[in-house]
């Protein structure tokens, strides 16, 4: 999408690449970069260093690879030190991030990013985190103060360049640019942009919406499939209980109300915002694992975690170890593993006793609202068949080498209004300006409210924030502690795998996870009654957990927690068990005990289980013989691993591509095209047992066609497409690695 492109320039570091291509070589040697700017950046990791604020002294040391061991006397220094270390390394990320996390992009970047900074200050992460410094005990404030010192005298006294190259560039777009001291709020408001990133199915309830605009709900159904009781949970024990039922009708309606480009323009900030902060989307899944000492090699557990967090450079993780020279009560850490910049503590990793890793839930912890507003006062909305005002704030937005920007933003009992910050709707537009706009009152197509706003729902718009948790877990000595400070877990809520050293492995799913009046929160709903209203979160002693599990492993891969009697509602969108049934087979099928080497191989497995379901009918198919030849030498014979050196692998990424495009292409709109992963998977897969279905058919042909004649046509269409970008000769055709 063309639209997606350019928002991902806002990136950073696709930013600097086309400011410095835009300047070219000739530009930076005219203004004669100087030759020890990269190196005056550089982190000093030799040597001694006399910084004021430390109460004893403190040892860092550094293995091969750069990672550095921190020792201390007390958690002062420890954590002092670790700021310090964060800001020698990553002080533009950290900087970067909390401009994000605040909403201040506009101060660095100018007005490019004023609507992504509008959107921001209206959800007002800010406001949150600082609620939630204010209400951590004296010890987590502490941490977090200290923290902060130890990065403060780190760039105390340093020219920006001395801190990072990437100011130089920046210099060049904003000269008045000024870096501020670090604050414990600063840490603290990363946790806000990690529950974004992790925050659940906001983006399939856009999509439902828009799609209901021109399919029926059971063909939305259909593409957005219930979770297959033949896939894996990750709590596998029965719950005992029923489920509840829910009626999700009136939130059809009120969706299918909203005109299309409402929606459009939603999922299009939302992108701006996911730019900025990552993407951990359809693709990109975390896995973890443990395994008990019965079936490891060393008769004790193995943990293996892969938290497959959105792309970014630098990367989200810092390695480092943190110690206690003496462990005490008072100075309790003796913790490594990986941290995040700009945040004290070690967000996974381990102790001397516990290990724990991540996945995510992607609970569903989002609704969209949409509000009735007074046609005679929009500061007015509807409760109940009364108006009442909406909670206000003043937020002004400073832009660099422009004039600053004041914007109210008005909160709902649900939430904040987001819908201000899309734009204006367009039944106003000035013919003369834009004569070829057509307001949004005419090309709806629907009678709508005269007036009326999208409120978000949030938990992260409460206060609570995971580190507290997170350093509880580095204090953690067993089962019971660890699950004492998961408790505190709430947003985004993870899935928490852990082992120890006395033997013992668990799972526990921390969060806060709504709980509504009625409805399933997979679609928008209305607003001016209490009908759809969260009524509280479920109690902890309810969430699901497991431990010493009767199998001898835990699997988690982002697939759903709780067993399918399980009476409570956490999502309604999870991601489909591909991974997670490929993580428990090869676990099954071990030849022996598990050592680390077969982990290893378990890490670097590719096979992908919708080929393996999909190949054999397209085997089945009657083709002439020329297809059939190409067809049976890339796929009689495939074991379905998508490894680099795969040329079948390459061939089937480009057939289901054409399956998809051939068999919904017809059906969806064009900006809702089939995009692949896990949930295209699903819906392949389910309509591979239906062969009439209505998808299958061209609805842009006078046949009716079916589920064979589409493959047939996919597979055709792939030959075609093939030969003509790498010619009819096959060994020229590409592997996998290469596309």
């Amino acid at each position: 999408m063309k639209l997606k492109l350019w928002l991902k320039r806002v990136g950073l570091t696709l930013l600097i690449v086309l400011v410095l291509a835009g300047l070219g070589l000739a530009y930076l040697f005219k203004f004669h970069l100087p030759r020890q700017v990269a190196p005056r950046s550089f982190p000093q990791v030799e040597g001694s260093l006399q910084i004021d604020g430390l109460q004893a002294p403190v040892d860092i040391y550094r293995d091969d690879m750069g990672i550095p061991s921190i020792y201390a006397d007390t958690p002062h220094d420890l954590f002092f030190a670790q700021g310090y270390i964060h800001a020698q390394e990553r002080f533009w990320q950290m900087d970067f991030w909390r401009h994000i996390g605040s909403g201040r992009l506009s101060e660095m970047f100018g007005e490019s990013q004023l609507d992504t900074d509008k959107f921001l200050r209206t959800m007002g992460w800010r406001q949150v985190a600082e609620q939630e410094f204010a209400g951590l005990d004296p010890n987590s404030q502490a941490m977090l103060q200290a923290y902060a010192d130890g990065v403060n005298a780190y760039i105390a006294g340093r020219d920006p360049v001395e801190l990072s190259l990437e100011y130089w560039v920046l210099n060049l777009l904003t000269p008045d640019y000024q870096i501020t001291a670090w604050t414990p709020v600063d840490s603290l408001v990363w946790g806000k942009a990690m529950a974004w990133d992790l925050r659940g199915n906001m983006d399939e309830e856009i999509e439902r919406a828009i799609l209901l605009k021109t399919l029926t709900p059971e063909q939305v159904d259909t593409l957005f499939p219930p979770y297959p009781e033949d896939e894996p949970t990750i709590v596998t024990q029965p719950w005992g209980e029923t489920h509840q039922t829910r009626d999700d009708t009136a939130s059809a309606s009120a969706a299918a109300d909203v005109p299309t480009a409402t929606w459009s323009q939603v999922a299009a900030r939302f992108q701006a915002v996911d730019a900025l902060v990552g993407e951990a989307g359809d693709g990109v899944g975390s896995n973890s694992w443990v395994i008990s000492g019965e079936l490891s090699a060393t008769g004790q557990p193995i943990l293996a975690n892969d938290p497959h967090l959105g792309i970014q450079m630098p990367s989200i993780w810092y390695q480092m170890n943190l110690h206690c020279r003496t462990l005490t009560p008072d100075c309790p850490y003796s913790v490594g593993g990986f941290s995040f910049a700009g945040v004290p503590g070690i967000i996974i990793g381990h102790n001397e006793h516990i290990a724990w890793g991540f996945t995510n839930v992607a609970p569903d912890v989002m609704d969209l609202y949409v509000e009735k507003i007074n046609p005679d006062n929009p500061m007015q909305y509807e409760h109940n068949g009364e108006w009442v005002d909406f909670e206000t704030r003043q937020e002004t937005i400073q832009v660099a080498g422009g004039e600053p920007v004041t914007i109210t933003v008005r909160i709902s009992r649900h939430g904040p209004i987001i819908s201000d910050t899309y734009g204006k709707l367009k039944d106003d537009i000035d013919p003369q300006e834009n004569p070829e706009a057509t307001p949004f009152k005419d090309k709806a197509g629907i009678d709508l409210p005269e007036h009326y706003a999208i409120a978000l729902a949030w938990t992260a718009l409460q206060p609570s924030t995971p580190f507290d948790a997170i350093w509880g877990f580095s204090r953690a000595q067993n089962w019971d502690e660890f699950r004492a400070a998961a408790s505190k877990f709430y947003v985004p809520a993870q899935n928490l795998v852990y082992a120890d050293v006395d033997g013992n492995i668990g799972y526990q799913m921390p969060g806060l996870i709504p709980v509504r009046r009625q409805g399933d929160g997979r679609l928008p709903v209305p607003g001016w009654t209490d009908d759809y209203d969260w009524t509280g979160f479920l109690d902890f002693d309810l969430q699901p957990y497991a431990f010493n599990p009767p199998e001898g492993y835990i699997v988690t891969a982002n697939n759903r927690v709780p067993p399918f009697d399980y009476p409570y509602l956490i999502s309604s969108d999870w991601a489909y068990g591909f991974r997670a049934m490929r993580i428990r087979d090869m676990l099954e099928s071990a030849s022996g005990k598990i050592d680390a080497q077969y982990i290893e191989h378990m890490q670097f497995d590719a096979k992908n289980l919708l080929a393996e379901a999909l190949i054999p009918v397209l085997l089945t198919q009657p083709l002439d013989d020329d297809a059939a030849a190409l067809r049976d030498q890339f796929f009689a014979d495939w074991d379905y691993q998508m490894r680099a050196d795969s040329q079948s692998a390459a061939v089937f990424a480009y057939f289901w591509r054409n399956l998809t495009r051939d068999t919904f292409g017809d059906d969806l709109p064009e900006d809702r095209q089939p995009q692949g992963g896990g949930r295209w998977m699903q819906v392949t897969i389910n309509l591979l047992d239906d062969p009439h279905n209505t998808f299958w058919d061209d609805q842009t042909t006078a046949e009716v066609e079916t589920r064979d004649d589409m493959l047939q046509r996919a597979w055709l269409d792939t030959i075609a497409e093939m030969q003509d970008e790498y010619g009819k000769k096959t060994d020229k055709w590409p592997r996998w690695g290469q596309i």
